[in-house]
């Protein structure tokens, strides 16, 4: 038996090629990262943490020593800057309390201890603590977002009514629990999404359009 996540992701990976995500130069700036993308585009983001970089502030104890203000000036082009910087001096306190602010002790921890400690921090959904642990921490968490939903539905795979716990356990039952098959098939998603299952899809030129049953998208009112 071929499960259609699978397929899915071998398909996509011949029509695509790996895509290396997620971009950042650390674990921390991932982390920082998966705060900041909150709402906004990556391009945005990358202005924001370049910000950091170039004040040398790509360090949990730092970040947390300058001000509310300071930090706000420095991330304002990933948009709504005062509650991200809530968020970000959030999740670094809970990292320093916690952890000491160590990557390594993180990812030494017990893996879905860690996951709920991070859903406890005001801020931190499901999307945001699994971007962390499969991208920061190389946990084996799958990402599923508003693309992946997008795609799945609209392809009649899963129901529109799914929420993200059922759509994470649906598509990990049918994966091996990796990584690197979680880490691709997120990043693969997310270009299909972007460029072609978008709001106003382009099934004409989308990679997956093949796979479409009867060749048209399931509308919700067909489920």
């Amino acid at each position: 038996m071929t499960f259609i996540t699978h397929k899915v992701f071998r398909h996509l990976l011949d029509k695509l090629g790996p895509q290396h995500w997620w971009p950042g130069e650390s674990p921390l700036e991932v982390i920082i990262g998966a705060i900041l993308v909150q709402n906004t585009a990556w391009k945005n983001v990358e202005q924001a943490i370049e910000n950091l970089r170039d004040a040398d502030l790509i360090h949990a104890d730092r970040l947390l020593e300058i001000s509310s203000e300071d930090l706000a000036e420095l991330i304002r082009p990933a948009g709504y800057y005062r509650l991200k910087t809530k968020r970000l001096r959030s999740l670094l306190k809970f990292m320093v309390e916690e952890y000491d602010g160590s990557i390594a002790a993180m990812q030494a921890a017990d893996r879905h201890r860690l996951r709920r400690q991070l859903l406890a921090v005001k801020g931190v959904g499901p999307e945001t603590a699994d971007s962390i642990l499969l991208y920061a921490l190389e946990q084996p968490f799958l990402v599923v977002d508003t693309y992946t939903h997008r795609i799945f539905s609209r392809h009649g795979w899963v129901g529109y009514d799914i929420d993200y716990h059922q759509l994470q356990g649906h598509l990990t039952s049918e994966l091996p629990e990796e990584v690197a098959i979680y880490n691709e098939l997120h990043a693969l998603l997310v270009r299909v999404g972007h460029h072609y299952c978008r709001k106003q899809p382009r099934c004409e030129s989308c990679p997956l359009q093949e796979m479409l049953p009867g060749g048209r998208v399931v509308e919700p009112d067909d489920c």
